[in-house]
């Protein structure tokens, strides 16, 4: 496992991360958590030291905590997040701060999501959503230094609005920020216009999720794909959307003259491949995942020629809606 530093903190995580929303049964349909607690201490063993969780994924930071106590000796890094008060995602424009993130909700959430998880600190606690309308508004910044000083925080960030980049560079540009989480991948390159840029100038750290598109690019969303009851991605990949994610993949794998089983592959070492990237948090819900994503921190970017491809293929859209 290679290591690369988080912004300007000081700490060094794994390029490769753990993302464990899928382990606690809010949004991902068929986990389990022997599993879950195999693959977590399976990436441990193979050198993982940061995962990313949140209050709002179900027995998440409940599992993330128990195997990071049973890995005492093991210094792994732990980030979660403070949902908003109102419960609106993505962050709305014209939504006071006070709204979605007050300071006394902030601490309860800090101080439940501790006691769920039996950790005595977070490394990274993040706002779940972010408007930029907040810099400088509201006691959220107060009680983020408050709970640093108490020793329950260790760093501040936020986790940017989906496909909504720019909405965090003037707080990224402010200071107030260690790390900022974003979508970033062959598909959405647009972090990569702005964002990436100013996280690398003001030494905030970057954290990538969706790197895989949610399981787009990994080859295996095929037109005609359907998903169990109560799985987020009937939704994301609702209507005709497979089939639109089957030609776009075929249309790399084409350009890039690799293999289909190799999409995967190259998506993470495209996210790897940007200097500004502190780590990629891929969900991992197996020990199988665990083994197939950690194996490319091998210090082998893509090259300019495969860049210069992968940047033909842009797909601006919002699955979201």
């Amino acid at each position: 496992m290679r290591y690369r530093e988080l912004g300007r903190s000081g700490m060094s995580v794994s390029e490769i991360g753990y993302g464990a929303w899928g382990i606690g049964a809010s949004g991902w349909v068929g986990a389990t958590e022997d599993e879950s607690v195999r693959a977590l201490h399976r990436a441990v063993d193979l050198g993982v030291n940061f995962i990313d969780t949140a209050r709002g994924y179900g027995e998440s930071e409940r599992i993330v905590g128990r195997v990071v106590r049973e890995r005492a000796g093991d210094e792994v890094l732990v980030a979660t997040k403070v949902p908003p008060m109102n419960r609106i995602w993505p962050a709305p424009d014209g939504i006071d701060p006070a709204e979605a993130f007050p300071g006394a909700h902030i601490r309860e959430s800090v101080e439940t999501s501790l006691r769920v998880s039996g950790l005595d600190h977070f490394d990274v606690v993040q706002f779940h959503v972010w408007s930029d309308e907040w810099v400088g508004r509201g006691d959220w910044l107060q009680t983020v230094e408050e709970l640093k000083k108490e020793g329950k925080i260790r760093l501040f960030g936020v986790s940017v609005n989906d496909h909504q980049p720019d909405n965090a560079l003037a707080l990224v540009r402010s200071g107030a920020v260690d790390t900022v989480q974003v979508i970033y991948n062959i598909f959405d390159q647009a972090p990569a216009d702005a964002l990436l840029p100013a996280c690398e100038e003001h030494g905030v750290g970057v954290i990538v999720r969706v790197a895989l598109d949610e399981g787009g690019l990994t080859g295996r969303i095929t037109a005609g794909a359907t998903f169990p009851e109560g799985d987020f991605r009937a939704r994301y990949f609702r209507d005709d959307r497979p089939a639109q994610v089957e030609r776009k993949v075929a249309a790399i794998v084409a350009d890039l003259g690799i293999a289909p089983d190799e999409i995967a592959e190259n998506a993470l070492r495209f996210v790897l491949s940007s200097p500004a990237v502190s780590t990629v948090i891929p969900g991992m819900r197996t020990v199988r995942n665990v083994e197939r994503n950690t194996a490319l921190s091998d210090g082998r970017p893509l090259t300019a020629d495969q860049l210069a491809v992968l940047a033909r293929h842009r797909w601006q859209r919002n699955f979201y809606g």
